[in-house]
């Protein structure tokens, strides 16, 4: 029970109910205005048409009551001439005629199942007949009659005093308005059935097309709570906000799946980076703790352990800075500050790798100023890093280079080195993280794989990239800063 109940809390009934009730609440208001409008009309025809029958009768009936010869209803019913005349208009109008004093005392009848009864028409009638020239109303005279009818007075005026003399009452049985009606409701009824399934229909297949991509959501919702990232949204080639909102989703299951993808790659990567330090760090301590290592190898060996827990530290601290500059907006605030002037810092802070490794620097740095947006420690670090990594595989005693352009309102940063060739397929994965290649692992033994990495991830949160190209041993690293 309360499983059916939830389910008819769902957005599908709810916009049925919404629907049909709307559909219903409309077909409700028009019948209820069509039938108001067909009653009223058909009801002032008839009225017209009774009325105007007993009208003509009461002309004819205005010297039968204006002679004062009647001074009872057995006298003018015994009037042969005259019930023959009302007997006769009754007969070809379909419509029973009470003619009646001015108190509204039956005089005559041509009403057969009213012969030689007393009858005395209501006092509201009467009066109402008098005062305003016509009463129209639906009754049953106190029960004279089983079924109410449609009745309608007029009063018998005389032509010569111009006073009421009398009454005429037509009395029409209503079985055709009834019918009428009965048609009228029984029609509207059926097409408002016809109606309210058609609209059920239609609504049911516009809501569960609606409905099913928000079911698909919720389930693969519920996979990514799981750690599935694989499920995507049916493409159902529509234009509409669902298909917006479908192609949203899945380029949001696509990032969550890239993001899931590094991090996992993350995590193993420094797992393994990790472990090769920590590895090395407990071995060699316990071949001191357990002797071994002999005692005049240890102090060659504890250098080993102080160099490893030295590059451990360095690469849980770039870890820390990768972090931190994921998290940072280096463009909030619109700074500007001098591109030439950092590039100089770096080469000064650089002097001591670059003469050790006894190489030539070619710095093609202007001495104006070059304004570029961003942030000046983070390009400054971008910098120092491409300038440490071209420095450290730099074929000895070779040149460096560090130049700075100018172009389409850009400050194109270059910085190249002469050493071997790069694989053209080795390109792309330079800056991923803890990337080495066979070569740089053999020549850079205490590096962390990071350099490149912290690299790519600034200039990306200057919203720019950057591009490398190895070709007979020169290569080059080029990025763009902005100076707007």
């Amino acid at each position: 029970m309360k499983r059916l109940k939830n389910q008819f809390k769902g957005l599908y009934w709810r916009h049925m109910l919404v629907t049909v009730g709307m559909v219903a609440l409309t077909l409700f208001l028009l019948g209820a205005s069509f039938f108001s409008l067909s009653y009223n009309y058909a009801r002032n025809q008839t009225s017209e048409e009774i009325g105007g029958r007993a009208r003509i009768l009461s002309r004819l009936s205005v010297s039968y009551l204006e002679s004062g010869r009647y001074l009872d209803m057995e006298e003018l019913r015994n009037d042969r001439d005259f019930q023959k005349l009302a007997t006769f208009a009754a007969t070809v109008s379909d419509v029973q005629f009470l003619i009646c004093d001015t108190d509204g005392h039956v005089l005559l009848t041509t009403d057969g199942q009213l012969e030689g009864q007393v009858l005395t028409m209501p006092e509201e009638m009467t009066r109402e007949v008098l005062e305003d020239g016509q009463a129209a109303r639906r009754d049953d005279l106190g029960g004279l009659y089983e079924k109410k009818r449609f009745i309608v007075g007029v009063p018998a005026v005389s032509p010569v005093s111009g006073a009421a003399v009398g009454e005429v009452f037509a009395v029409a049985a209503t079985t055709s308005l009834d019918n009428m009606w009965q048609g009228f409701i029984g029609l509207f009824f059926m097409t408002a059935f016809v109606v309210l399934m058609i609209s059920f229909m239609a609504s049911s297949v516009t809501t569960m097309r609606q409905i099913q991509p928000i079911r698909e959501m919720a389930a693969a919702t519920r996979q990514y709570a799981e750690g599935n990232f694989d499920i995507r949204m049916n493409d159902y080639g529509r234009e509409d906000e669902i298909g917006e909102l479908a192609a949203s989703f899945n380029n949001m299951a696509e990032s969550l799946q890239q993001t899931e993808r590094q991090r996992r790659e993350f995590i193993a990567n420094i797992s393994h980076e990790l472990k090769t330090p920590m590895t090395t760090i407990a071995g060699y301590t316990d071949g001191i703790l357990d002797g071994t290592i002999p005692p005049e190898n240890e102090r060659q060996y504890l250098q080993i352990i102080s160099n490893e827990s030295r590059r451990l530290s360095r690469m849980v601290r770039r870890m820390l800075d990768v972090s931190q500059l994921q998290a940072m907006d280096p463009l909030r605030g619109g700074n500007h500050f001098d591109v030439c002037e950092s590039m100089r810092r770096v080469l000064i802070s650089m002097e001591k790798k670059i003469n050790d490794r006894h190489l030539d620097v070619d710095a093609d740095i202007p001495e104006e100023p070059i304004l570029v947006l961003g942030d000046t420690d983070m390009i400054t670090q971008v910098i120092y890093n491409l300038l440490e990594n071209a420095a450290k595989f730099a074929r000895e005693g070779s040149t460096l280079y560090l130049g700075v352009t100018t172009l389409d309102g850009k400050a194109r940063v270059t910085v190249r080195n002469l050493g071997d060739t790069i694989p053209a397929e080795e390109l792309p994965l330079l800056f991923e993280r803890f990337h080495k290649s066979d070569k740089s692992r053999s020549e850079d033994k205490d590096g962390v794989g990071l350099g490149l990495y912290i690299v790519k991830t600034i200039l990306e949160q200057h919203h720019e990239k950057i591009n490398v190209t190895s070709e007979n041993g020169v290569t080059t690293f080029t990025f763009s800063l902005s100076t707007e």
